[in-house]
C-alpha cells in the first residue's frame, strides 16, 4: 500500500537514513519507534511527499487517501470547533458554514427585506447538506470531539480562543473524522488526559485502515499496534509483534549479537597474538602468512548499538513526620460552581496517592490546595512537621530565568554541586552534550518542564506534589524517572494519563466523582481490578 524503497536522507551534516526500505499493509497498526532524532518525523513527511528522499523511492497505491497528524497544528481562529474537524471533509465543510452565515443572516433584523431571497436560499443549502450526508458528519465531528473530551460549548466555541493543547486535539479529531486509508499519528497520546486516551485507544483498535503511529505512552503503544518499525542508525528495521514484544526480541538480539561479538574476539585476540609471537620467526612463515590472510577475509561483527539510557542517583530525602498534609472541612468554588464542599482527605509519610478523575473534576484544585497554590473558601488545609514540599506543576516553567543556559540554571540552583554531577543530572533529562548551553528562552515547553523536574530531584524534598510530570518525556526519560521515584522514600500525591507511571508508583488512589470522593487502599493496578474501568466513568 505504502513503500519505502532503499531511500536515503540526509539533513544538513545529520544522515537519517541509508538505503532504508520498509512498508506499510492496509489494514495492519504499526508503531514507529526510535531516539529522539533518528528521524521519526522524517519518515512521516517522506511519507506525504513534504520531503524528497535524496535517494531511492516512496511511493502508494493509487488513489490511496493519507491522513497525518503533527504536532505543529497551524493557526486557528474565527470558527467553531465543530467547523474545524469537518473543513478536512471535503465541500460539506463550506455548504456548512454557508448555513451557518444564512442561519444568522435570518435572525438580523436589518436584513428583513432580504428575507426572501435568504430563505429561499437557505432552502437550497439545506438541501445540498442533506445530500452530501452533512447531519451525520456533523453528529460524527460532535462525538469525535466528545470522545476527547469536549462540552459542547468548547464545540461551537472559537477555535481561537482554546490553548495550544485543545487546538492540537482538534487537529486529530479533524484527522479521525476524514477516516483516510491510512492515518500516519506524530505523538497522538501527547496533551490527552486518561480518559480521552483510553476512547482515542479504542478508536483506533475499531478502525480498518492503515496506521502508523509514534508515541511515549508504552501502554497505549503496546495496546494497538501489531509491529514495530524501528528506525537507528539509518536503517528500519522491522519487528513482528506488540510493543512488548519488539522489547524483549531487540533486548534477546542485543544479547546475541553482543555474545557473538565477544567470541569474535577473543578468537581475533588469539590470532593476533600468534601472529605477533611468531612473525619474526622463519620456521612459522608459513602459518603466519595464512592466519594474516585468514583475518583480512573475516567479517567483523559490530558490537550492539547501545541506547543510550543514563541513570542518576538522586540523593535520598530527609524524613518527615507520620503525618504529611491534612484538609479538614475543605471548601472551594470557582464563580458559581462548586468544585470541593467539606472535603477530608489526608495523607500520611510514604503514601503514593494518585488522583483519579474527568475533566474538572478538581484534580489540580486539589494539588494546588495542597501546596498552598490557591486558598480554599472554607476549611483548613495544614502540613506536617517537617515536610519539605516539592510541587510540579506547568506554571513553575515560567519561574525559570530566560537568559540562563540550561547548565547554569542548575548551577545557580546547586552552587555547591560537582560538574560531572551536574551534568549526569543534565543528560538524564535529555540534555547531552551542546544541549546544556541552549539559553532557556528558546527551550520547548517540553525541555522546560525537563529542566524543572531536574532541579526539583537533586536535592529531593519529602513531598512531592506532581501535577502530569510525565508530558512531554520520552520513553527513556521516563523510564528513569520511574526508576527513581521508585527508589523515593518520600511521600507522594500526583496527577497522570500514563498508565504505566501510574500502576509504578502508586500505592493509595483517589477517586473524584461527581456523587463525592473515593478512596482505594492498594495503587492504580488495584482500582482497575476492583472497579473494572481504567479511568472514572469508562469501562475496560
Amino acid at each position: 500500500m505504502i513503500r519505502l524503497d532503499k531511500i536515503g536522507k540526509q539533513n544538513g551534516n545529520q544522515i537519517v537514513f541509508i538505503e532504508a526500505s520498509a512498508a506499510l499493509q492496509r489494514g495492519e497498526k504499526v508503531g514507529l519507534v526510535g531516539p529522539n532524532g533518528a528521524g521519526k518525523t522524517t519518515l512521516f513527511r517522506l511519507i506525504t511527499g513534504q520531503e524528497q528522499p535524496d535517494e531511492g523511492t516512496v511511493s502508494s497505491d493509487r488513489g490511496v487517501t493519507i491522513g497525518y497528524f503533527s504536532q505543529d497544528v497551524g493557526e486557528m481562529a474565527g470558527r467553531s470547533a465543530v467547523a474545524e474537524v469537518m473543513d478536512g471533509s471535503g465541500p460539506v465543510s463550506a455548504v456548512a458554514a454557508e448555513l451557518k452565515d444564512l442561519e444568522a443572516a435570518m435572525a438580523d433584523p436589518d436584513r428583513l427585506d432580504e428575507m426572501d431571497e435568504i430563505v429561499a436560499r437557505y432552502g437550497d443549502v439545506q438541501a445540498r447538506f442533506d445530500e452530501l450526508g452533512g447531519y451525520a458528519l456533523e453528529g460524527q465531528a460532535r462525538e469525535v470531539l466528545g470522545g476527547l473530551s469536549f462540552t459542547p460549548e468548547m464545540m461551537d466555541g472559537d477555535v481561537g480562543a482554546l490553548s495550544g493543547g485543545w487546538k492540537m486535539r482538534v487537529a486529530l479529531a479533524r484527522i479521525l473524522l476524514m477516516r483516510p486509508d491510512a492515518m500516519l499519528l506524530d505523538e497522538p497520546s501527547n496533551h490527552l488526559d486518561l480518559e480521552s486516551l483510553i476512547w482515542l485507544e479504542s478508536f483506533l483498535k475499531g478502525y480498518e485502515g492503515a496506521l502508523m503511529l509514534t508515541s511515549h505512552d508504552r501502554e497505549f503503544m503496546n495496546r494497538i499496534v501489531g509491529r514495530v518499525i524501528e528506525i537507528d542508525g539509518g536503517a528500519l528495521t522491522s519487528y513482528g509483534g506488540d510493543f512488548e514484544f519488539y522489547e524483549g526480541q531487540r533486548a534477546l538480539n542485543e544479547k546475541q549479537q553482543q555474545a557473538q561479538f565477544e567470541r569474535q574476539q577473543a578468537m581475533l585476540a588469539k590470532e593476533i597474538k600468534f601472529i605477533e609471537r611468531f612473525k619474526a620467526r622463519a620456521s612459522h612463515a608459513a602459518q603466519v602468512q595464512s592466519r594474516v590472510k585468514k583475518l583480512d577475509k573475516i567479517e567483523r561483527v559490530e558490537p550492539p548499538k547501545r541506547r543510550q539510557s543514563v541513570q542518576f542517583d538522586f540523593p535520598p530525602a530527609p524524613r518527615s513526620g507520620d503525618d504529611v498534609v491534612a484538609l479538614k472541612g475543605v471548601d472551594k468554588r470557582y464563580g458559581g460552581r462548586t468544585i470541593y464542599e467539606g472535603l477530608d482527605f489526608s495523607v500520611s509519610r510514604r503514601e503514593r496517592w494518585c488522583v483519579m478523575g474527568v475533566n474538572g473534576a478538581g484534580k489540580s484544585t486539589l494539588l494546588k490546595l495542597v501546596t498552598g497554590t490557591t486558598e480554599p473558601d472554607d476549611g483548613e488545609v495544614k502540613l506536617g512537621g517537617s515536610v519539605k514540599l516539592g510541587y510540579f506543576a506547568q506554571h513553575a516553567m515560567d519561574l525559570i530565568d530566560g537568559e540562563d543556559t540550561v547548565f547554569g540554571s542548575l548551577e545557580r540552583a546547586f552552587p555547591q554541586a560537582g560538574q560531572g554531577s551536574l551534568r549526569a543530572l543534565a543528560g538524564c533529562f535529555g540534555f547531552s552534550g551542546d544541549d546544556v548551553e541552549k539559553r532557556c528562552r528558546v527551550l520547548s515547553g517540553g525541555e522546560k518542564a525537563r529542566l524543572v523536574m531536574a532541579r526539583m530531584l537533586y536535592d529531593p524534598p519529602n513531598f512531592l506534589v506532581l501535577d502530569e510530570p510525565t508530558n512531554h518525556l520520552d520513553m527513556g526519560t521516563k523510564e528513569m524517572l520511574i526508576g527513581a521515584l521508585a527508589q523515593y522514600e518520600g511521600t507522594m500525591l500526583f496527577v497522570s494519563h500514563d498508565r504505566h507511571f501510574l500502576a509504578a508508583l502508586s500505592n493509595r488512589v483517589l477517586e473524584l466523582t461527581p456523587d463525592g470522593v473515593h478512596t482505594y487502599g492498594g495503587g492504580y493496578t488495584e482500582y482497575v481490578a476492583r472497579t473494572g474501568q481504567e479511568a472514572p466513568g469508562l469501562r475496560s
